[in-house]
């Protein structure tokens, strides 16, 4: 049983910071290709960051320089360290993974708000 939890979310003040988790359970991270996305009301879900088994990470133009994807193999968990929040940031954040099989996994989501 495949399991991803995001947890980390909240409200927070523009100019602040928030350091979302995603914790695996059923499968090991370790050598697959791990996913940030996000989806704002009434918005198309976008991809925000991806780090790959190697450690090579990408991310939207619209986070650069101010998000850090990263993993920690031991603990089975990625994390999205995010920094100099702005209020169009504002959304529910999701893991995402697509490993061989069948399938691929979301998380439940964690809703981040960033509002005065």
């Amino acid at each position: 049983q495949v399991q991803l939890v995001e947890s980390g979310g909240g409200l927070v003040q523009p100019g602040g910071s928030l350091r979302l988790s995603c914790a695996a359970s059923g499968i090991v991270f370790a050598i697959y290709a791990v996913g940030w996305y996000r989806q704002a009301p009434g918005k198309q879900r976008e991809l925000v960051a991806t780090i790959t088994g190697a450690g090579s990470t990408n991310y939207a133009d619209s986070v650069k320089g101010r998000f850090t994807i990263s993993r920690d193999n031991a603990k089975n968990t990625v994390y999205l360290q995010m920094n100099s929040l702005k209020p169009e940031d504002t959304a529910v954040y999701y893991c995402h993974i697509d490993p061989p099989g069948p399938r691929d996994y979301w998380g439940q989501g964690t809703q981040v708000t960033v509002s005065s």
